[in-house]
């Protein structure tokens, strides 16, 4: 059968539309005269029998179901389908033209790079390849999808991801599914993406919603009229299922691959490959809002319509932009539950991640912001920064109000900028305050004497570090000889295990190596032990 034009069903619908009008105005004609005629005929009866009782059999408007309302409003919805039909087809072949010209004029451009400076001063002025959606390359095999010649034959990237999660609604606990879809060009420069829900039977297992958010990326990718495709996916399993190189068990998953296969038929070149799931972090954000927009619901407030969802930990409603999402898994909680949770996170010295059972993505810092005290921020930030820094690569500037924490090589390549020698020197520039410090006696920078001087000056033994080895030596506290840090012995045995972990001898400092001692002082001493509150602890 013929296709029917856009513009038949146009001219379709406005015939029937009158039509339909036309019946509806003789209906109303035919019951005009019935009630004119039975008025009559009322008024005849009254005058032959006047003891006879008034019957009115007028028939009332809206009596009966007004079928004509009904078929017009079927109408009008089919027409405003059709408009809507016809601007998206319009807005598609508008993207597709953009793309189009986009590879176009990027193909033009290299082929531009390649011309010899001899050949562009020569003929430059002449060299020109004006856009053009009928030209197509005759001399390839491939077969191109027309009009669209450039897009044919370009290599595109697709990333997918569909997930499966438990969710909270009010008070009923639901499983919903949501598919994230992105296309990109082989330079992984976005061109659309997309998020979509899934259906029940679809949110079965997480298996069956990754093969869905294939289908659907695929899908997409036809849509453009895209030739040659690289799909990429995160999951081991599902990539043998895909290549064929493992037969899947399940027969839903089965039918799924099976259905993939076919799609793959359809390109000119269609072809699976393997990434970890931070190369397709952005589509799994895509799924999780097609998730998160099942699990919302709206409500009327003071200050007009909002969106609220339940938050698994305290399963309060919450508004949505009173919700936190933690990056990377992008799981959700509200602000409340997070300051807890990461609070004490921070008072267990420990780095926060995320609060769902198994989860270990770790919460940033710099989003915190949102729910924490800045200053606490600036704590876990700090932390965070101490952690990533080995014990002894570890430099703290010197001076009172700034004891910024810097690496040795990033602090030594820092004043390599402002300072001659300083591979000979000990002086270095502190990257926050940018006063100058002996990174050797840990003080401000002493100019004039060399670091074996001061030392032996007053003013060593009043600076902070001499301050500090001076107290240490009045008090018979030992210092780590790995990280420097200070150990006071309150009480216990003589074996000490400092926070960096290096193990040695309190009395003399010798190493211990495999939990045994490598000098001949005693491990343990009678005063130290004992103790009335029978509390051992060391600090």
């Amino acid at each position: 059968m013929a296709a029917i034009e856009e513009d038949d069903v146009s001219v379709i619908l406005e015939e029937q539309r009158e039509e339909i009008m036309a019946a509806k105005t003789l209906a109303q004609d035919h019951d005009l005269a019935f009630n004119l005629q039975m008025q009559e005929a009322l008024a005849v009866s009254r005058a032959a029998h006047t003891s006879s009782p008034t019957l009115d059999f007028t028939a009332e408007e809206g009596d009966g179901f007004d079928y004509t309302s009904l078929i017009l409003e079927d109408i009008a919805r089919v027409d405003q389908e059709r408009r809507d039909h016809e601007v998206g087809a319009q807005e598609m072949k508008r993207l597709k033209v953009d793309l189009d010209r986009r590879i176009h004029d990027q193909r033009f451009a290299k082929e531009i790079m390649n011309i010899p400076d001899a050949d562009w001063s020569k003929d430059g002025d002449y060299f020109h390849k004006p856009y053009s959606l009928e030209e197509a390359s005759s001399s390839s095999a491939v077969k191109v999808p027309p009009p669209f010649p450039a897009i044919g034959f370009e290599s595109f990237r697709v990333y997918c991801k569909g997930l499966v999660s438990e969710e909270m609604i009010g008070e009923t606990r639901v499983t919903v599914g949501g598919v994230g879809v992105a296309l990109c060009d082989s330079s992984d420069n976005l061109i659309w993406e997309v998020a979509k829900v899934l259906g029940a039977d679809e949110s079965k297992s997480p298996q069956i919603a990754e093969l869905e958010a294939i289908l659907r990326a695929l899908d997409e990718a036809l849509t453009f009229d895209l030739g040659r495709v690289t799909f990429f996916i995160d999951d081991f399993n599902l990539f043998n299922y895909v290549t064929g190189r493992v037969e899947p068990r399940q027969s839903a998953v089965a039918t799924l691959v099976n259905k993939v296969a076919l799609l793959q038929k359809k390109f000119s070149y269609c072809q699976p490959s393997l990434l970890t799931r931070n190369d397709v972090k952005f589509v799994f954000k895509l799924a999780r809002d097609a998730i998160v927009s099942q699990i919302k619901w709206p409500e009327e407030t003071s200050k007009g319509k909002t969106f609220k969802e339940t938050c698994v930990i305290c399963y309060e409603g919450i508004t949505v932009d009173k919700m936190f999402s933690v990056d990377g898994c992008f799981d959700r909680f509200c602000f409340s539950c997070m300051k807890q949770h990461v609070e004490v996170k921070l008072l267990g010295g420990k780095t926060a991640t995320c609060p769902s059972d198994g989860c270990k993505s770790e919460v940033k810092m710099d989003c915190c912001a949102k729910f924490l005290d800045p200053k606490l921020v600036e704590v876990m930030i700090q932390r965070k920064k101490e952690g990533s820094i080995n014990v002894s690569d570890k430099v703290y500037c010197p001076y009172p109000k700034c004891s910024e924490l810097m690496a040795k090589a990033e602090v030594f390549e820092y004043t390599k900028q402002f300072f001659v020698g300083t591979e000979q020197s000990p002086a270095r520039k502190c990257m926050k305050c940018g006063l100058f410090f002996c990174m050797q006696c840990k003080v401000p920078w002493h100019y004039k004497d060399t670091c074996d001087d001061f030392s032996k000056s007053k003013r060593y033994q009043n600076a902070g570090d001499g301050m500090l080895k001076s107290l240490a030596q009045s008090k018979r506290w030992r210092q780590c000889i790995r990280c420097n840090n200070m150990v006071e012995l309150a009480f216990g045995c003589y074996h000490i295990t400092c926070r960096c972990g290096y193990e040695f001898c309190y009395t003399c400092g010798a190493e211990w190596k495999n939990k045994k001692a490598t000098c001949a002082c005693p491990i343990w001493n009678e005063r130290n032990i004992i103790r009335e509150t029978n509390v051992n602890r060391r600090r």
